[in-house]
């Protein structure tokens, strides 16, 4: 299986078209977060069905070499967003000492100052890259809700993990982050829901999904066991959100008799 695991990986990279050109950092980001797709959708199918031929051993083995397949694959991911941001830097600072230059010749001439326009970036104009990303970005959590909603736990949970290892730090991922837990609670998968759950909330404590996300947390860990900690949750809701919605302030005064809160 882990031959199977690494052979699958190196076939994705060898058979991709960009190989046979000129990579850019989109292009291996893309690359990545392909691969990340791939091994995710292995991870699911081992968890869910496990694997004929394999022992119960082979198969803990398979899936751990799989969690530090995905841990390499942020790690690297992490590395091209860093590169993207120094080169945008340098963009940045190059297309400032371009503008000022520009100012003191035209100066120095004798030049209208007023007159002179936007200095052109670093390496030329900004195409419609960025905006193309973004697209792709709200497309590929479209594409996770949609699964969500229709009752595909599996799908979406596949989807959103992918999502947020490609955009960590997006506009979208606290969103993202909380409709995992709601994707992997559906699957009965109720301590990585818990997880996705208090990602989404510690990392935006403000965020309009917060008193969402601790809600289902709580969830999570009364279907854990863990009833205290559960009711603890419920009771930090109405602490740190007192006008929450009429909707969920109610769900939270259910779920308190549910699980005998005192």
């Amino acid at each position: 299986m882990l031959k199977f695991i690494r052979t699958a990986v190196l076939s994705l990279l060898i058979a991709s078209p960009l190989a046979a050109q000129e990579l850019t950092l989109e292009d291996v980001r893309i690359d990545l977060v392909q691969l990340a797709q791939q091994i995710e959708a292995l991870r699911s199918e081992l968890s869910a069905t496990g694997a004929s031929g394999l022992t119960t051993q082979e198969t803990a083995s398979a899936m751990v070499r799989i969690d530090e397949f995905n841990a390499d694959l942020r790690t690297a991911l992490g590395r091209v967003e860093a590169l993207e941001i120094h080169i945008q830097s340098i963009i940045d600072d190059g297309t400032r000492r371009i503008g000022d230059l520009d100012f003191r010749v035209t100066e120095f001439e004798g030049g209208d100052t007023a007159l002179l326009g936007t200095t052109v970036p670093l390496g030329g104009q900004i195409d419609d890259g960025a905006a193309e990303l973004a697209l792709g970005e709200r497309a590929d959590f479209n594409a996770a809700k949609q699964a969500l909603d229709d009752g595909d736990g599996a799908l979406a949970a596949t989807l959103l993990s992918t999502f947020v290892i490609a955009y960590p730090d997006g506009p979208l991922s606290i969103e993202a982050r909380f409709l995992q837990g709601e994707a992997l609670s559906l699957q009965g998968d109720h301590q990585n829901a818990a997880r996705s759950f208090l990602k989404s909330f510690s990392s935006a404590p403000d965020s309009p999904f917060a008193a969402q996300s601790l809600y289902g947390l709580s969830i999570s860990l009364n279907a854990l066991g863990q009833t205290e900690q559960a009711c603890l949750t419920l009771s930090e809701i109405q602490i740190r959100y007192p006008e929450l919605g009429a909707e969920l302030a109610r769900d939270v005064l259910e779920q308190k008799a549910i699980q005998g809160c005192s």
